[in-house]
């Protein structure tokens, strides 16, 4: 293994477990707290948690072996199930993204009728037809044997060695990648772009409101105003922040990948091995990060965090109490 090889393959190792710890704490929170399991976003978050694990534990490793060994990782049979995996988990973690900001649109511009707009059986709705679109493309594609071990990506992904149906694996990966990774793209855009018109709405009239209320207050003290004026300009950043936040790690992480295996399609043009490990590894980063852009920044599973925690040690101090009482009593005993 040469250097890229080797920091490339320590890049997959820290994805994986990064990945792992953030997806099941995420798991751990929405077990844990009654209030996340009601609402309604809940129910997308843990199917693209369970997305997420499931392709951190199923294909990731099986790619560190690809990258390591340079050799296909198990038998053809094997390789086709973990490409199944693959094309189903991905198609269906996109999708899950695109439901989460349909939700937060709905939220946000329909906020009186969001409760009748976003009941539980619509998001049932909605995953269904994730999980029936996320199976029906993996499903052809385990079927026309366009899926196996893909050098350029050290995994088991879609991939076609026969020359006789190329024609129909160009159409199938660019009808593919444009009914996920493009349809999700526009949905969040449109979605998320609506979301930050009503949120900068809602800042201009707070700000209008803070600038009457300061004009009225002519004897304010100076370091108060400043810190109103500081307000505003935080909470318009903050709007913007999250929407960037979106939109940039979705585009950051499948575009590269996506862009190469489009580019792929065509002969003449070169790809370098490493570029192609190194778009998966952006890919295999949504996973790692999602977590965080989702769940876990958000203040509600930050407090159920601090729950679990104060929970844990509380826990922990008892039984160290207890041990030191029971300790105490034995060596009292044998005086009396």
């Amino acid at each position: 293994m040469d250097t890229a090889e080797v920091i490339l393959s320590v890049l997959v190792v820290v994805i994986i477990l990064v990945s792992l710890l953030s997806n099941v704490l995420v798991l751990i929170c929405f077990l844990y707290n009654p209030e996340i399991r009601k609402q309604v976003p809940g129910l997308f978050n843990l199917n693209l948690t369970f997305c997420n694990l499931l392709l951190t534990v199923s294909n990731m490793p099986l790619t560190l072996v690809g990258l390591v060994s340079k050799a296909q990782p198990g038998g053809d049979g094997f390789c086709q199930i973990v490409g199944f995996l693959e094309t189903f988990l991905s198609t269906n973690s996109m999708l899950s993204m695109a439901a989460l900001s349909i939700d937060r649109w709905i939220a946000v511009v329909f906020p009186l009728r969001y409760h009748s707009k976003m009941r539980h059986k619509d998001a049932a709705f909605v995953l269904g037809y994730t999980w029936a679109h996320s199976m029906s493309f993996s499903t052809v594609a385990t079927c026309l044997s366009w899926v196996g071990y893909h050098r350029l990506y050290a995994s088991c992904t879609l991939s076609n060695p026969r020359a006789s149906s190329r024609t129909q694996f160009v159409i199938f990966t660019v009808f593919f990648h444009s009914f996920t990774f493009l349809l999700s793209l526009i949905v969040l855009c449109v979605t998320y772009l609506k979301v930050l018109k009503v949120a900068r709405f809602h800042c201009k009239r707070i700000d209008v409101i803070t600038m009457q209320t300061l004009v009225l207050l002519v004897d304010i003290h100076p370091s108060v105003r400043q810190r109103c004026l500081e307000e505003q300009k935080r909470r318009r950043q903050r709007a913007t922040r999250k929407i960037s936040t979106f939109i940039g790690t979705f585009m950051l992480c499948f575009a590269p990948y996506v862009i190469t295996r489009i580019v792929e399609l065509f002969p003449a043009v070169p790809i370098n091995p490493h570029w192609g490990i190194v778009s998966k590894c952006l890919a295999y980063s949504k996973a790692a990060s999602d977590p965080f852009v989702y769940s876990l920044l958000r203040r509600q599973y930050k407090k159920t965090c601090t729950d679990i925690i104060n929970r844990l040690l509380k826990r922990s101090s008892l039984n160290t109490s207890g041990r030191r009482h029971e300790n105490q009593v034995n060596s009292i005993a044998p005086a009396e």
